[in-house]
């Protein structure tokens, strides 16, 4: 007869099709179900968070529910950091995880309960006669909330009889926040009249945008109201045309990009949070816009918000478009009189720093110039941040996963690979890492190499220091011997693992990236370029962080 571990493997199948993770005790006949019962594509990582932020990044690059798997005790503490990652991010998943017998904890036991509450992530705990139903609980609430749930087999029944298993329930999703509401209607009434008389309209949409499926409505509006567009980090792309968009707004954003978005007279926020880092510190709009904000949160997410409309992104701006219409003004037109190519512009830098080492900003140019189109970009956490945001354009925002951000982490960068490379199977994964966080994540670089192959690259921003807390404490006077880090050759430990490693310390040291560009994919090595980049160059983003602290 089936076990209770058949049951949770063969109806998670239902709704996933990877499953992530390292393999110990706990996890032992769940994934031995998984492998002989199903069909789902089992990828092992070299550490737990790893296998929590491939399941994460797997769901935002593609926008289909991933599993992690990992043992009770130290597999499940180690999952915490990555867990409270995709809780902040709002990123659902499933992490199934050995737990304590249900006769009582032993004595390394843990309340993995408690634990995993204590970052946002909700547990279901599945028993003899319920696993296949538990299941389904599980992955109703992590699509319907948009978080991570942990799914916990108790370890005196992995291997128990539990019958046939039944048939997996379809998971019942929300319905959208519709705009039939008066107060919603009456907004969006304010709104519209407000975008039909302004000079210097602007729209600014985020990852909520996508998600939505706003795309489309985002670009009629644009075009019925003469906008200049921008998107946050994590929306870049969602505008379908892009003649008119001004590329990322706030820290990562062109100088003269955001002067223009200044300067709008009235501004409109679809599908995005309004965090510190978009809006420059409260530097991002001036005091003469007015700004409305369209989410599906229940309040605006900033002081500056004068308009707020709770709903779906798309249906709000496909009703915002026919409001606009309606009303028969005519386009601004200033997209139309402003320089965009000169606006989007970032520093090219020199080819090195008054170090001698390389400079990042030519560096990244040089970069986007010879990475393969068809790329997704993956970015650890760090101060090398700015660097990929600002000159490696994206096509849509499931090709920019910034897998850390949401809880300021480091060390999640090669981890994310694998689910970026399973969720994008032709496409070209460039990882951005820092060599702090490089570091931190070296137990998957063997994960990196083993599931992108050569459609991987992994770029290490290799400055011998943690850079951001240089920058904002060894400025301040702080000791910098905690900030600093033995140079690492990343270019020998890739070749340890099966890669090939490049040090580039000048730009024609880039020519290995062009040539292998050239190469198929199926007989190149997955590439690590190991740059030895200068500290003294700061990303904008960063001096605004320095700025608001000192």
């Amino acid at each position: 007869m089936p076990s209770v571990s058949a049951h949770v493997a063969s109806t998670l199948a239902s709704y996933v099709d990877h499953v992530f993770g390292v393999m110990g005790n706990g996890n032992a006949y769940f994934l031995d179900a998984l492998e002989r019962d199903t069909d789902v594509v089992y990828t092992a990582v070299r550490h737990e968070a790893a296998g929590v932020v491939a399941a994460d990044a797997h769901y935002r690059a593609s926008g289909r529910l991933a599993a992690a798997t990992a043992t009770y005790g130290a597999g499940f503490t180690n999952t915490l950091t990555a867990l409270a990652e995709a809780v902040q991010a709002r990123v659902p998943l499933l992490l199934v995880v050995g737990d304590e017998p249900t006769s009582g904890p032993r004595p390394w036991g843990v309340d993995q309960i408690a634990l995993a509450s204590a970052v946002g992530a909700r547990t279901y705990t599945v028993g003899r006669t319920d696993a296949a139903e538990t299941v389904g609980i599980a992955v109703e609430h992590a699509l319907a909330y948009r978080l991570p749930v942990v799914l916990a087999i108790p370890y005196d029944i992995v291997h128990a009889d539990a019958g046939p298993v039944p048939p997996a329930p379809e998971p019942r999703h929300p319905e959208p926040v519709g705009v039939t509401h008066p107060v919603a209607e009456a907004r969006l009434d304010a709104l519209a009249a407000d975008l039909a008389r302004a000079e210097r309209p602007v729209l600014l949409a985020g990852r909520g945008a996508w998600l939505a499926g706003a795309g489309a409505a985002l670009g009629e509006l644009a075009e019925a109201t003469g906008a200049l567009t921008a998107t946050t980090a994590l929306g870049r792309g969602v505008f379908p045309d892009t003649r008119y968009d001004l590329g990322v707004a706030g820290g990562f954003g062109a100088a003269g990009a955001m002067e223009l978005v200044r300067t709008a007279d009235v501004a409109v926020v679809v599908g995005a949070g309004l965090n510190q880092f978009t809006m420059r510190f409260g530097d991002l709009f001036g005091p003469g816009t007015v700004v409305h904000q369209i989410d599906i949160a229940q309040t605006a997410t900033h002081p500056f918000v004068s308009g707020f409309v709770r709903a779906d992104a798309r249906l709000a701006t496909e009703a915002l478009v026919s409001r606009v219409r309606a009303l028969g003004a005519a386009p601004s037109g200033w997209r139309e009189s402003v320089d965009i190519a000169a606006a989007r512009r970032y520093d090219e830098g020199d080819e090195l720093a008054p170090d001698g080492r390389l400079d990042p900003r030519s560096a990244a140019r040089a970069i986007a110039r010879l990475l393969p189109e068809d790329r997704v970009v993956v970015s650890d956490g760090g101060h090398f941040l700015g660097w990929a945001n600002m000159y490696w354009p994206v096509a849509s925002p499931d090709r920019m996963l910034m897998v850390g951000t949401a809880y300021q982490s480091i060390g999640l960068g090669f981890g994310s690979v694998p689910g970026a490379a399973a969720a994008h199977p032709e496409s070209t994964i460039v990882l951005t890492t820092g060599d702090g966080g490089g570091l931190m994540a070296l137990a998957d670089l063997e994960s990196a190499v083993r599931s992108a192959g050569g459609r991987g690259i992994a770029v290490v921003w290799n400055d011998a220091a943690y850079g951001a807390e240089v920058n904002l404490y060894g400025l301040k006077g702080l000791a910098e011997g905690p900030m600093r880090i033995p140079e690492v050759d990343f270019a020998g430990l890739a070749a340890s693992v099966g890669a090939e490693g490049v040090v580039v310390r000048r730009l024609e040291d880039l020519a290995r990236l062009e040539s292998w560009a050239a190469e198929p994919a199926d007989s190149r090595p997955f590439l690590v370029l190991d740059l030895r980049i200068s500290g003294s160059v700061i990303a904008p983003y960063q001096l605004e962080i320095v700025r608001v602290n000192s």
